[in-house]
């Protein structure tokens, strides 16, 4: 099954905290599905790294650490399940 939306767009869902990968949910996607949406969380990683936030507001970088947590977690369980399948990344 094809990726519903944009790729960059299910990435940006995945930090929000919108939206969870986990291993029955990646049987859907082909391992070139699977290619695009690691490529799209290294994009939004990318870009939430390069804002500029204050050390005083903690909450901004609370937030921007959660989500970099929630992409970082999301590239493990594809590429755990990818290992786990025998899908070349």
């Amino acid at each position: 099954m094809a990726i519903s939306g944009s790729p960059k767009k299910l990435a940006q869902d995945i930090a929000e905290g919108f939206y969870m990968l986990s291993p029955p949910m990646l049987k859907q996607y082909t391992p070139q599905d699977m290619k695009t949406i690691i490529a799209n969380l290294g994009i939004v990683t990318r870009d939430l790294r390069q804002v500029t936030i204050s050390l005083e507001d903690v909450m901004a970088l609370k937030m921007r650490n959660m989500k970099l947590s929630r992409l970082n977690q999301a590239e493990i369980v594809i590429r755990a399940h990818c290992k786990k399948y025998r899908i070349p990344l």
